[in-house]
C-alpha cells in the first residue's frame, strides 16, 4: 500500500497522511484561527515552504519513509514551477516542487514531491472517494475565484475559470482583467463588485423573493455555467461533472441543467451529468496525495 501526504493550500494549509487512498489519522490545519487566515499571504515564499514540510513531517510522526507527498495550490502550474498564484502572489515563479523537496531531505525525508492546481486535486480526490479513479470527471470549485478541475491529470493550463461565457463588452469584472469570463460572473470578488450595494447572499436572498435585478443576475449566473460546461462537453466530450465550494449553495441546481440541456443538442454528447458536493479539505488532501502518487508511478 502506497503511503503518501496530501497538502492543500487555501486561507489555511491542510495536511493529512494517506495510505491506500485514505485518510489516517486527523487533518493538521495551519493557521487553526480562523482571524490569522490571511496569515499565508503574507508569508515570503521560504516561510511557506518551510511551514509546509513541517506539516508533512508532523502529520507522519518520525516516520522517514514516504512514498509521495502531494501539495496543490490556487493558481496554474507547469512541471513543478507556479507560473501564476493570484491569492498567494509570494508564489508567482517559484520552484515549488524543487524547494520543498530540498526542505524535506533536510527533514531525513527523501521522496517525490508532486505540485498541482488546487482544482485538479479536488477532481482527484472526488474520483477517489467516489470509486471513480478509472473514470474522467470534472469538477467546478465556486469560491472567491472559480476554478476547474479535471481527473485523470492532461497536461494543459485548464484556466476553465477564465471561459468566455459572454460577449458584452460591459463584463469586465474578473480579476484577470480579461473580458466576458466565467469568473467575472460568478466569482465571489466579482459579484461584490457588480453589487456594490449588496453582498452576494443578499443577491441570492433577493432574487428568491423577485427582486427583478438579482433575478437576472440569477439566470445570468446559471446562464454562465452551463454554458461553461457546455463547452466542456463540446470539447471533451460527456462525463461526470462535480460542483463544489463555499458558494455552492448559490446553484439552483435544475436551473443550470434546464440551461445546460438547451445547449447540448447532439446526441452522443448528452450523456453528461452535474451534481452538487458539499466542501470537504479531506477530499482535497487525499486527492493531492493520489495525484502525487499517479505522478510517481505507484
Amino acid at each position: 500500500m502506497a503511503k503518501s501526504v496530501g497538502v492543500t493550500l487555501s486561507e489555511q494549509i491542510f495536511t493529512g497522511l494517506v495510505v491506500d487512498h485514505a485518510l489516517v489519522g486527523e487533518l493538521r490545519r495551519f493557521p487553526q484561527d480562523e482571524h490569522e487566515y490571511d496569515a499565508l499571504v503574507e508569508m515570503p515564499t521560504e516561510s511557506l515552504v518551510d511551514t509546509i514540510c513541517r506539516q508533512v513531517v508532523a502529520v507522519v510522526g518520525g516516520e522517514k519513509k514516504l512514498d509521495a507527498v502531494g501539495v496543490a495550490v490556487p493558481g496554474l502550474v507547469k512541471n513543478g514551477v507556479v507560473e501564476e498564484a493570484p491569492n498567494l502572489p509570494q508564489l508567482k515563479g517559484a520552484r515549488l516542487r524543487d524547494q520543498i523537496m530540498a526542505k524535506l531531505k533536510q527533514h531525513g525525508i527523501e521522496t517525490q514531491a508532486t505540485i498541482l492546481n488546487d482544482a485538479d486535486g479536488v477532481a482527484a480526490g472526488l474520483a477517489a472517494t467516489h470509486g471513480k479513479l478509472d473514470s474522467m470527471i470534472r469538477v467546478w470549485t465556486l469560491g472567491m475565484g472559480i476554478g476547474f478541475g479535471r481527473y485523470p491529470f492532461s497536461p494543459g493550463v485548464w484556466e476553465g475559470g477564465h471561459t468566455i461565457v459572454t460577449l458584452d463588452e460591459k463584463e469586465t469584472y474578473c480579476g484577470c482583467g480579461g473580458r466576458g469570463h466565467l469568473e467575472g460572473v460568478m466569482g465571489h470578488r466579482s459579484m461584490r463588485l457588480r453589487f456594490l450595494d449588496m453582498e452576494p447572499e443578499e443577491v441570492f436572498e433577493a432574487a428568491k423573493k423577485g427582486e427583478p435585478r438579482c433575478v437576472e443576475f440569477k439566470k445570468l449566473y446559471h446562464r454562465a455555467l452551463a454554458a461553461a460546461t457546455a463547452s466542456s462537453v463540446h470539447m471533451a466530450g460527456p462525463g461526470k461533472f462535480f460542483l463544489t465550494g463555499p458558494y455552492v449553495g448559490f446553484v439552483d441546481l435544475p436551473m443550470l441543467r434546464d440551461y445546460a440541456q438547451q445547449m447540448v443538442k447532439m446526441s452522443p454528447l448528452q450523456g453528461y451529468s452535474i451534481e452538487i458536493v458539499e466542501e470537504e479539505p479531506e477530499t482535497r488532501v487525499i486527492g493531492s496525495a493520489v495525484s502525487a502518487e499517479q505522478a510517481a508511478g505507484l
